[in-house]
C-alpha cells in the first residue's frame, strides 16, 4: 500500500511539475502604498524600461528609493505614487534603455582574474576595459602576436606569460619554437583549458625545473615531455610544475590587479551579479574578496556554491554536510553583503567538460577516445540523495549525452524516494542531449543553465572527434524552451567572455567562426535569450522574488543600454552598447571600455620562485578529469599559492 502512495504521488508530483515547468511566469505584484518615511524616490525617465514581467513588459519611467525599487510606469504616475514624499527626477536615461542587471549564472572568477591578466592569444576576442586581444586564427597570427608581446615588453628579465593557446587552431608549438622567439626571456603558454604549460628553455631554468627532478613519477611522468617544455594533465598537476608555475604568476600584486580588472570587465558588460559554483578558499584570499570584490564602488553580487565533490572527497560522505554548513559558514548571505554563499545549494558533477572532450557519448568519438567521469554515477546517485535529502538544490555539471541519462536516472530516482515540488534541479552545461532527455528533465522538474557559446567557438572544430551533427547540435536550446521556461545562459569564464549580450546573441544566432549557423533550428528568440541573462538567471538561483526584473519590491539592479536589442537586427545585438548599470539603487556609469593600450600591463616585478607548498592531500584530485574539474581544482591552487606568496 506505502509503495502504491509513493507511486501515485510521483505520478501527482511530476504532472504537476509539467504544468509548473511551462506555465509559471514571473508576474507583477500590485503596486504597494507609498508611505513617507522621511527617505527621498528618485524618479527615471527612460526611452523604454524593459520590465521582464509578463503583467507589464514594458514602461518609461521607474522609481527607486534607497535600493529598491518602488514603481514601474510613467513619471506621472509614479509622482502619484509617491505621495508626500520628497521627489527627484533624474533625468541621465531619458534616452536610454532601461533593463534588469544582466547576471553570468556561472562563472570563475578567480582563473577569469588571472588569465585575464596575462597576455591573452586565444581563439575569439576578448575586450577588457583598457585592451582588446583580437584572436589568432591560425598558427601564423599566433606567432606574430606572441612575438610582438615579446618586443613590447621594456624589461628584458620579464616572464612573458601568455593564456589561449589551442593547438586546434593555432598548430602545434614546443620548447623550441619558444626559444626561437626568445632564448632569454622566460616564455610560459597556458593552454587555453588552463590544464597544460609550454615553457621555453628560460622558463625552464627560472623555475628550476631539471628533467631528473621529473622522471619517475608514475603516470604524470607520462604526462610530459621535458624536451618539448610540455607538460599537460598530470605532469602539470600532480608534480612541481604547477606550483611552481602558480608561485610565479599567483602573486598579490597580479592576483589584486587581476579581480579588479574583471570587475570593471563584467561591469562593462552589464552584469550585476554573478556566482561561482565549487568555491574553496583560505582566509586570506575571503580578505582579497571582501577588499576588491566587497568594495564599495564594486556594482555587482559575487556569490558563491559549495563544492559537493572537493568536500566530500576530503572528509568522507558521512560528514560532508556539516563540512559544506562550514565552508558556507564563512561567508553567509545576509543583508547588505555583495560577496556570500547561497544557503542549500550544492555544485556536482557527472562527466567531462567540452574543450577537451571528455564528455561521456552514447556513441564513439569519431578519433576512438573515450570521455571520462569526474563522479562515477553509483557515487553520484549516493551524494545526491545525501544533499536532496537534507533540502538542498542540486546544480549538477553535466556535458555528454551518456552522461545526461545517469543525471536524468539521478533525478527520476530522487522524485521517486522522495518527490519534491519546486525542487529547480539545474542541469549544468548540458553541450550534448537527445530530444528525448530534454522531454524528460522537463517532465521532472530540471531547469537548465547551459553555456550558448559552445556551437559557436567550437562546432566548426568539434567536427573532429563529434562529427558534423553532434557538434552542431550542441546546447539545444530550441527544443528545451519547448518543454520549459527555464533556461539560463553562463559564461563559465573564463571558458567564454562575461559578455551577457554576447551570450544571448549566440543564443540567437548560433554563427560560427567560419560563418555558418549551427543547427538553424535550435536558434531562440530575442525574448527567451534576454530572459536567461536576467530572470531566468536569478530564478536559477532562487532568487527572483528580488533580481531579475524590475518589479516594486525588487533590489533596484539595472543594466543600462544606449539602444532597444528588441528593435535593433538580431545579429546586432552582442554590439548593442551598454552605458553602465544601476547597483542597490547607486548609479555606476562606464567610465572606460575597450581603450588600447600599445603595450600590456607590466604586473611582475620580482621572479623568485618558491620552494613548492602544493599540499596534494587538501582537495583530492583523481586522474584523467575533465576541464571544468581541473577549473575548480586549478582554482582552488591558485588560492593556495596567492595564500603563500603572501607569507613571503
Amino acid at each position: 500500500m506505502k509503495t502504491t502512495l509513493t507511486i501515485l504521488s510521483s505520478i501527482f508530483l511530476l504532472s504537476t511539475l509539467s504544468c509548473y515547468s511551462n506555465a509559471k511566469d514571473h508576474t507583477a505584484k500590485p503596486r504597494p502604498v507609498i508611505t513617507n518615511n522621511g527617505e527621498e524616490i528618485i524618479i527615471y525617465p527612460a526611452k523604454k524600461v524593459i520590465t521582464m514581467e509578463s503583467a507589464q513588459k514594458e514602461a518609461t519611467a521607474v522609481s527607486v528609493r534607497g535600493k529598491k525599487i518602488i514603481g514601474v510606469g510613467t513619471v506621472a504616475q509614479l509622482k502619484k505614487q509617491a505621495g508626500k514624499s520628497s521627489i527627484k527626477i533624474n533625468d541621465q536615461f531619458k534616452d536610454k534603455i532601461i533593463m534588469p542587471g544582466f547576471i553570468d549564472q556561472h562563472l570563475h572568477p578567480v582563473l577569469g582574474a588571472l588569465t585575464l591578466a596575462t597576455e591573452v592569444i586565444a581563439t575569439e576576442d576578448w575586450n577588457l576595459p583598457d585592451r582588446t586581444f583580437k584572436a589568432a586564427n591560425s598558427s601564423e597570427e599566433y606567432l606574430a602576436k606572441l612575438s610582438q608581446a615579446e618586443a613590447n615588453l621594456k624589461d628584458p628579465n620579464e616572464p612573458l606569460v601568455s593564456w589561449g593557446y589551442h593547438k586546434l587552431w593555432h598548430g602545434p608549438i614546443d620548447r623550441a619554437t619558444l626559444d626561437k622567439i626568445s632564448s632569454t626571456r622566460p616564455i610560459i603558454i597556458w593552454q587555453r583549458s588552463c590544464h597544460e604549460v609550454y615553457l621555453n628553455t628560460a622558463a625552464l631554468k627560472l623555475m628550476n625545473l631539471k628533467q631528473e627532478d621529473l622522471a619517475n613519477l608514475g603516470p604524470a611522468s607520462k604526462m610530459m615531455d621535458y624536451t618539448a617544455g610540455h607538460f599537460w594533465e598530470q605532469g602539470f598537476m600532480e608534480t612541481a610544475v604547477m606550483p611552481k608555475f602558480l608561485s610565479l604568476v599567483a602573486t598579490p600584486k597580479r592576483m589584486t590587479f587581476g579581480l579588479k580588472q574583471m570587475v570593471a570587465y563584467t561591469h562593462a558588460n552589464g552584469v550585476t551579479a554573478y556566482n561561482e559554483p565549487g568555491a574553496i578558499a583560505t582566509p586570506e584570499m575571503w580578505k582579497l574578496y571582501e577588499q576588491i570584490l566587497g568594495a564599495d564602488e564594486t556594482p555587482m553580487y559575487s556569490t558563491f556554491l559549495a563544492d559537493g565533490r572537493a568536500i566530500v572527497n576530503k572528509v568522507g560522505l558521512e560528514k560532508a554536510l556539516p563540512a559544506v554548513e562550514a565552508v558556507i559558514a564563512k561567508a553567509p548571505e545576509n543583508s547588505g553583503k555583495k560577496v556570500m554563499f547561497f544557503p542549500k545549494q550544492i555544485k556536482l558533477f557527472a562527466d567531462g567538460a567540452i574543450i577537451s572532450q571528455l564528455m561521456q557519448m552514447k556513441e564513439p568519438y569519431t578519433d576512438g577516445h573515450h570521455g571520462e567521469w569526474m563522479i562515477e554515477p553509483e557515487d553520484l546517485e549516493r551524494r545526491a540523495k545525501l544533499f536532496w535529502d537534507a533540502g538542498y538544490q542540486l546544480h549538477i555539471h553535466v556535458n555528454g549525452d551518456l552522461g545526461t541519462d545517469v543525471v536524468l536516472a539521478t533525478l527520476k530516482k530522487r522524485m521517486q524516494e522522495n518527490p519534491k515540488m519546486d525542487h529547480r534541479f539545474v542541469v549544468v552545461h548540458f553541450a550534448n542531449s537527445t530530444e528525448e532527455q530534454i522531454v524528460e528533465l522537463a517532465k521532472n522538474g530540471a531547469i537548465f543553465s547551459v553555456n550558448p557559446y559552445y556551437p559557436v567557438g567550437f562546432a566548426d572544430k568539434f567536427v573532429d572527434g563529434l562529427g558534423r551533427e553532434r557538434a552542431d547540435t550542441m546546447v539545444r536550446n530550441a527544443s528545451i524552451l519547448k518543454q520549459t521556461l527555464h533556461l539560463s545562459f553562463h559564461s563559465d569564464l573564463p571558458m567564454a567572455p562575461s559578455d551577457p549580450l554576447y551570450l544571448a546573441w549566440s543564443g540567437v544566432n548560433r554563427i560560427t567562426a567560419s560563418g555558418r549557423v549551427a543547427a538553424p533550428e535550435q536558434r531562440i528568440s530575442v525574448d527567451a535569450a534576454l530572459r536567461a541573462i536576467t530572470i531566468e538567471a536569478a530564478y536559477s538561483w532562487r532568487k527572483e522574488d528580488s533580481l531579475g526584473s524590475i518589479q516594486s519590491g525588487k533590489i533596484a539592479n539595472f543594466t543600462v543600454l544606449e539602444q532597444d536589442p528588441y528593435k535593433v537586427d538580431p545579429i546586432r545585438l552582442k554590439d548593442v552598447p551598454v552605458w553602465g548599470t544601476v547597483f542597490e539603487g547607486r548609479v555606476f556609469p562606464i567610465t572606460k571600455k575597450n581603450k588600447h593600450a600599445s603595450t600590456p600591463t607590466t604586473l611582475t616585478t620580482t621572479y623568485k620562485i618558491s620552494s613548492s607548498n602544493h599540499d596534494s592531500n587538501l582537495f583530492a584530485h583523481t586522474h584523467h578529469e575533465s576541464d571544468d574539474c581541473q577549473l575548480a581544482y586549478i582554482s582552488q591552487q591558485i588560492v593556495l599559492a596567492y595564500t603563500n606568496n603572501l607569507k613571503k
